[in-house]
């Protein structure tokens, strides 16, 4: 069953900022545009009911079941992890600033750089064309790299992001499992 919070609760989320899930050497770092208030909230990223992350990297082969927001520790053993461009938490990412996804892409560009994943996803690609200067970036794999990190743009799962159903975001995500681990997925 899940939690009731009141307007209140939410709008005092704004601004809070939640722990990333990372590690050394992972496979691959999924990177949101910044946390909504229920995952500020909570401290669960992607931890809306409507949001499509979790059931998307299921359904990739990512994870080998369904994972709730709570659970997102454990993606740090299957080589996952999970950030943001923007650190700050909002009510939608239309709130968000220019300056404020650039600021956001200097201070990741500094994270893949003391972590090392092996793939950087940016999901959602306006985010990303803003944060990496990148204007007429495409989803999919980048030709731009972070020292040895390559980067990829996904589809922002939010159920807001009406161009993806559920099997179009799992397909995306799918190609990216692919490269990270051709012909398998993730461990049981």
């Amino acid at each position: 069953m899940t939690a009731r919070y009141s307007p209140e609760d939410l709008a005092a989320a704004n601004g809070r900022t939640i722990e990333d899930v990372i590690a050394p050497d992972l496979d691959v770092l999924f990177c949101g545009i910044n946390p909504g208030l229920l995952s500020a909230l909570t401290g669960h990223h992607f931890a809306r009911p409507g949001n499509r992350f979790w059931p998307a990297l299921h359904r990739s082969g990512f994870t080998p079941r369904l994972l709730a927001p709570a659970e997102q520790e454990q993606l740090i053993g299957w080589g996952l992890g999970i950030t943001n461009v923007v650190a700050r938490a909002t009510a939608g990412a239309a709130e968000l600033r220019p300056e404020e996804y650039r600021a956001g892409g200097v201070a990741l560009r500094a994270k893949v750089e003391e972590f090392r994943p092996r793939w950087l996803a940016v999901v959602g690609i306006g985010a990303y064309r803003v944060a990496f200067d990148a204007p007429k970036a495409v989803m999919g794999r980048q030709e731009l790299r972070v020292g040895e990190t390559g980067l990829w743009v996904l589809p922002n799962p939010s159920g807001l992001n009406a161009h993806y159903n559920l099997d179009s975001l799992a397909a995306a995500y799918s190609e990216l499992r692919e490269a990270v681990r051709p012909g398998g997925s993730a461990a049981s």
